[in-house]
């Protein structure tokens, strides 16, 4: 067994890696960026050594920098986590190629399946359901539009080497076509290192159900059940359970019967995840396999009983992995929910900041995993993944109703986050009923945001220790009972903000009424709008890249763009004007 591995990641991921290497007598090594020093994976290690600036390319992707990490710590392996390098199959072999062992499958495994279109051909062949797609990557605009002529609307343009959400744009008439294509493009190269993007169809009302796979190198390989990840905004996931409420035993079995049959023709041997569109009539269609440890990981452990941190470990070193025989039997329910450091009520901008009070919840069936703490100021160079929730119980509406109590429990003060719209979503009767498909958030986005007026059922304003510090919130005391209320501001793509009044303010700040102002910090990724052009309401000026998210900045006001006040590249800040609109 080894006797330190370096983990090549951050935030709670690395501290749940850590953990795990302890309880298994093994020391923890952790490389860290100039914007990380005071974060809680450097805190919680046995050893952090300094890896670059804060950009993901000088730092967490940097493979040289890593390997001499790892050179200097001593570390006998490497766990990538999740993101970042850990689907990189030259990652590991460069890591392999200086006498380290990677804690991961085979690079042919990861490339194999990295990239999307290989991985849709190999599934093919192996008799798993496919939903129709081009056969391979598609380099021009006319190559999608036979596509569409072939297949017809609505259709997703999708990264070939990547995962996680990036890089997919649902494309439903031919209009939004040239967008989808360029701003998928641009994702994958940002986020993959490659442009390459394929289309395929788009199934109307699925569910997202993925299967957890575990091998070894001695032939033994499992699967141990499926999560089901309906639940998302820009097909990243919030909100994920398991066991599937759609999914049956029989329905498991084929499901389990394909994932294997998929990880078994790259003869995978560490954890992985098979992922499928489950359709309403219950036929399936094989999407993609992540060859790593996936963020929703803990809901499949609370069910199985197992370490998949400590199994991934255990193969990688070439032991046996120690799985029950009732593993596949899954036991209760699980709901896991992302605490982001984002405004739901703004289009889930993120939110970077100082956390001035940071308190987590407990109690039975309650597990917290978090990368932050009381102090921590979130970096902006990174996604907003604060901490996960995960819940147990013995049946799913005992676990959505203890899942409910322990987001009452906590308490963030200084970012926005996405609590108060996990609430509104657990008590919406669609996810109440187990009805939830990928579309749900499109569908009931004003139902879901925190100002309890919608049809998620009850208010939140009596909830105190969900709100943050905000100017729109206030403290009322009725009968000796405090409760604390936030006037809401919901806002979509085509409701901008409205503007002071240039009657009643002094001349400069009716001079600012002309500026279209940043809304976060983050860099400037494109410009869809130049000097000259006319704008109404909503229109998409630019976009910016904050915490790995891709965000449209748009017009305030009707009028001519009469100056674009920063370029692509720029790092901007919160309120920092961008153009003028007159």
């Amino acid at each position: 067994m080894f006797r330190k591995v370096l983990i090549a990641n951050r935030g709670e991921i690395a501290v749940r890696i850590v953990r795990t290497l302890r309880e298994m007598g093994i020391t923890s090594a952790v490389a860290f960026s100039d914007a990380d020093r005071d974060s809680l994976f450097v805190l919680e290690a046995d050893e952090a050594y300094y890896l670059g600036p804060p950009p993901a390319s000088a730092s967490y992707l940097n493979i040289q920098a890593l390997l001499e990490v790892a050179n200097t710590s001593g570390a006998e392996a490497v766990h990538p986590g999740y993101g970042f390098l850990a689907e990189n199959a030259d990652f590991a072999d460069a890591v392999r190629a200086v006498g380290l062992c990677f804690i991961g499958p085979s690079s042919h495994a990861m490339r194999t399946m990295g990239d999307k279109v290989a991985a849709r051909r190999s599934a093919a062949g192996l008799g798993v359901p496919l939903v129709p797609g081009s056969p391979g990557p598609v380099r021009s605009l006319d190559e999608v539009r036979r596509f569409a002529d072939e297949r017809g609307f609505p259709l997703m343009i999708k990264a070939a080497g990547g995962g996680g959400g990036r890089g997919i744009r649902v494309v439903r008439d031919a209009v939004e076509m040239a967008d989808a294509l360029e701003g998928a493009r641009r994702e994958a190269l940002a986020y993959f290192g490659q442009p390459d993007v394929y289309v395929e169809r788009y199934i109307t009302e699925p569910r997202h159900v993925e299967m957890q796979v575990m091998g070894d190198h001695h032939g033994c390989l499992v699967h141990l059940g499926e999560r089901d990840c309906s639940v998302q905004r820009r097909h990243q996931k919030l909100i994920e359970e398991s066991p599937s409420p759609a999914v049956n035993p029989e329905l498991r079995a084929r499901m389990g019967d394909m994932a294997l049959r998929v990880a078994g023709s790259v003869d995978y041997a560490s954890a992985g995840t098979v992922e499928f569109l489950l359709a309403p009539d219950e036929e399936f269609y094989f999407l993609e396999m992540n060859t790593r440890i996936q963020v929703e990981h803990p809901v499949t452990e609370w069910v199985t009983g197992v370490d998949l941190i400590q199994e991934m470990i255990l193969a990688a070193a070439g032991e046996h992995i120690t799985l029950p025989d009732s593993v596949q039997q899954l036991r209760g329910h699980a709901i896991e929910v992302r605490i982001n450091a984002e405004d739901p009520s703004n289009g889930f901008r993120p939110t970077p900041a100082t956390i001035s009070r940071y308190r987590e919840p407990g109690g039975p069936g309650t597990r917290v995993d978090s990368g932050v703490y009381a102090g921590f100021t979130i970096p902006g160079d990174y996604d907003s993944l604060m901490s996960k929730l995960i819940c147990w119980a013995p049946d799913r509406e005992t676990a959505r109703r203890r899942t409910l109590r322990a987001l009452h429990e906590y308490s963030i003060d200084g970012p926005c986050t996405t609590i108060p719209f996990h609430i509104s979503t657990l008590r919406h009767p669609k996810f109440t009923a187990g009805e939830v498909t990928t579309s749900f958030l499109d569908e009931h986005a004003l139902d879901l945001m925190p100002d309890g007026s919608g049809a998620s059922g009850g208010s939140m304003v009596a909830e105190a220790d969900t709100w943050r510090d905000d100017p729109r919130l206030f403290e009322i005391e009725v009968d000796r009972r405090v409760f604390r209320v936030r006037v809401a501001e919901i806002r979509s793509r085509s409701t901008p903000r409205k503007q002071p009044s240039a009657k009643r303010t002094s001349a400069r700040t009716a001079a600012r009424e002309y500026e279209l102002v940043s809304p976060m910090h983050g860099t400037v990724i494109g410009l869809k709008r130049q000097a000259g052009d006319t704008v109404q309401p909503g229109d998409i000026v630019m976009l910016i890249e904050a915490m790995k998210m891709e965000n449209e900045v748009i017009a305030h006001r009707a009028g001519t763009v009469t100056a674009i006040l920063t370029k692509v590249g720029e790092t901007v800040e919160t309120d920092q004007p961008l153009a003028r609109i007159e």
